[in-house]
């Protein structure tokens, strides 16, 4: 089975996406551009995620509960979930992790959550772009805890990378698949890691409408269910 791909959506819940990112336009413009999965993963929270879910299934769009997490060493990671129900239990405890600081909206922006008719039903006024408590080790064991998986965010940007921050990709983070932002030069990717080693994967990383995916990436499961997308996300390909 073939489907088209973006797992790394950010909604106006994120203060540094678009306002314009509500659940119907990011499913909406998804659709247009024939996307089969997608995955919306706000900046440390995720208020935005089920009424996304909620409009997809009218659309045929499978979306994959997730949220990107800012580490203790500002490692940004890709963490996905099976239901809304593990993915709520992890936000809760990474949103309390974070430094009580209230967001400047006229220096980050607006984090609007938002119903599935696109209305904003409240504000979240702790800032959601500083670190978590938990260093990448921690976050790893409380994805595993709650059923999830986790994948190294644009690894090849020099900020917010595993790369960048770290240089190398831990061997006991026990990950077969990685992020590559749109723009990766594959040439000084190969100067940090052995592309044998992981299934490469490029999400949009979108915060703007105009930057989501279009109908170019794929994945190869078994079924068209999250299940079957973990699994393969889970082990090397050809392996």
């Amino acid at each position: 089975m073939k489907l088209s791909f973006d797992m790394h959506i950010h909604s106006a819940l994120s203060p540094c996406g678009d306002n314009e990112m509500t659940p119907n336009n990011i499913v909406n413009m998804a659709f247009l551009k024939g996307l089969d999965i997608i995955a919306v993963t706000d900046h440390n929270k995720a208020l935005n995620v089920e009424p996304v879910i909620e409009l997809a299934r009218e659309k045929d769009i499978l979306v994959i509960p997730g949220i990107e997490v800012t580490t203790k060493e500002e490692v940004h990671v890709l963490c996905y979930f099976k239901t809304i129900k593990d993915l709520y239990k992890f936000e809760n405890k990474v949103y309390k992790s974070l430094p009580d600081i209230k967001n400047n909206e006229k220096v980050f922006g607006e984090q609007l959550v938002l119903n599935s008719k696109d209305e904003i039903v409240r504000k979240v006024d702790k800032l959601l772009l500083n670190s978590s408590k938990y260093k990448l080790d921690e976050i790893k064991k409380i994805v595993l805890d709650n059923n999830g998986l986790l994948i190294p965010a644009h690894v090849d940007k020099k900020a917010y990378s595993l790369l960048g921050v770290l240089g190398f990709i831990p061997d006991n983070l026990g990950v077969k698949t990685i992020e590559i932002s749109k723009n990766c030069d594959f040439d000084i990717l190969e100067k940090f890691i052995d592309k044998r080693k992981y299934n490469i994967i490029k999400n949009s990383d979108a915060h703007y409408l105009k930057d989501i995916n279009e109908e170019e990436n794929y994945l190869y499961p078994g079924n068209r269910n999250i299940e079957s997308i973990f699994h393969i996300l889970r082990k090397k390909w050809g392996m």
